[in-house]
């Protein structure tokens, strides 16, 4: 293929020289679709239904290097899809003595989805060992903030003091449900082979006394699960991917969203290790990494959108729900391998700016501790929330610290506010959760 025609990802830089963008590309592509012809044969020879020699020719001849990519794409139009010429090329690569062993029983459907699957295991390797490099750097950074004061904001306004520590441990957790997903669905995906039909009747009729084991003896082959049935149109192994893909960009761009936030010039509370440039302005250091996880969390769910639509798939092999299916699910997986690679990288280089965070803590004049003080001064007061709610008001109104206003109330003058409202104890419970989170591995 040439430069100019090859994908290069020159539109999509998440997913650019990402090792997920060349397990998913059409080299890749090509490799599973002739390891899945290759294991077919092989399968065959395994329950003697073909001779060994015709796996060890099949097996020889199934070199990527030895087929166009080019005039396989061309061809597909053809027939609708590429394993109809990579057949007809593989078959004559193998020769005349053992070449009607190649393909021998299957459908084009059933070489199409087992390659899938295999593009499918080999990206989401690469995925959950970048998953856990992020998680490793989450952990870090939360046992190391664990009491590193913050504003808590919800609603787009400062709340309760929280500390980094939690947000951090919070992030983990959901890197660490991504992988855990993510690994349920790997293990599960399943090989298919079931014939024009599903019924493995052609099997049957080459001289397979049991043809229902010929799927597991080709799941073996392959590394894949061996499928319960035939899943032409039972597509359950695709939409399962779809969701572990787009809950996993999610869950990477929750911590991107965190960090485009909060590596606001006027917070500068967080900033990426290394940022980018601008093509106009000197002076900017963009939080590249976390925006393209943002735009790969936005993306993500149409595109598994569109596999689930995909389910509703007519009679025993389906025209169009199937073939909708390639581009999304390659897409998707491509995205959220660099998504997860950007993921590890944002985590291991972020710079946590403490002084920021309390600077800004700060911006309310102790208001952010009114949730605090409010329960700490009920007991004393009785009247605490009504007594808050009206201070506050003030201590906006006159630009006072709430605790000086508060410190003029008879009731309280022996108090120092200040000592037992600090934004380490208004922050709770969050180095113990902190810690508990940080237990899970």
């Amino acid at each position: 293929m040439t430069a100019a025609a090859a994908d290069t990802g020159l539109l999509a830089p998440g997913r650019a020289a990402s090792p997920a963008a060349d397990e998913a590309g059409d080299a890749a592509y090509l490799r599973a679709l002739l390891d899945a012809e290759a294991a077919l044969t092989r399968a065959q020879a395994a329950l003697g239904l073909a001779p060994d020699t015709a796996a060890s020719a099949v097996t020889e001849a199934a070199v990527p290097d030895r087929f166009d990519l080019a005039s396989l794409a061309v061809r597909a139009r053809e027939g609708g899809n590429p394993v109809i010429p990579l057949v007809a090329d593989l078959t004559r690569a193998v020769g005349e003595e053992h070449g009607p062993y190649v393909h021998r029983g299957a459908t084009s459907q059933d070489i199409m989805d087992t390659a899938t699957m295999l593009v499918a295991r080999r990206v989401l390797a690469v995925v959950l060992s970048d998953l856990e490099r992020c998680a490793r750097a989450l952990a870090g950074l939360a046992a190391e903030h664990r009491d590193t004061p913050m504003a808590g904001r919800t609603l787009t306004q400062h709340a309760v003091p929280t500390t980094f520590g939690l947000k951090a441990a919070g992030w983990r957790s959901l890197v660490l449900d991504a992988r855990d997903r993510t690994t349920a669905v790997r293990d599960a995906l399943p090989a298919q082979l079931g014939g024009a039909a599903g019924t493995l009747a052609a099997f049957t009729a080459y001289g397979a006394e049991d043809a229902t084991a010929l799927p597991a003896a080709y799941a073996r082959e392959l590394g894949l699960r061996a499928p319960a049935l035939p899943w032409h149109t039972l597509r359950t192994p695709v939409a399962d991917l779809a969701g572990c893909l787009a809950f996993t960009s999610g869950a990477l761009g929750k911590a991107a969203a965190d960090v485009l936030t909060l590596s606001r010039t006027e917070i500068a509370e967080l900033s990426e290790g290394s940022g980018g440039g601008s093509s106009a302005m000197p002076h900017k250091s963009n939080p590249v990494r976390a925006t393209l996880i943002a735009a790969a969390a936005r993306r993500a769910p149409q595109l598994a959108a569109t596999l689930y639509g995909a389910l509703a798939a007519e009679d025993e092999r389906p025209a169009g729900a199937w073939h909708a299916e390639w581009e999304p699910l390659r897409d998707l997986l491509r995205l959220v391998g660099g998504a997860a690679r950007d993921a590890a990288e944002l985590a291991e280089g972020l710079r946590v700016h403490p002084d920021a965070m309390r600077r800004n803590l700060d911006l309310t004049g102790g208001l952010v501790l009114s949730e605090w003080l409010t329960a700490s001064l009920t007991p004393v007061l009785g009247r605490a929330k009504e007594l808050l709610t009206e201070t506050a008001r003030r201590a906006r109104a006159e630009g006072r610290p709430l605790t000086e206003l508060l410190a003029e109330e008879p009731e309280l003058r022996n108090m120092d506010l200040d000592a037992s409202a600090g934004p380490v104890r208004g922050a709770g419970s969050a180095g113990v959760l902190t810690d508990r989170a940080l237990e899970r591995r």
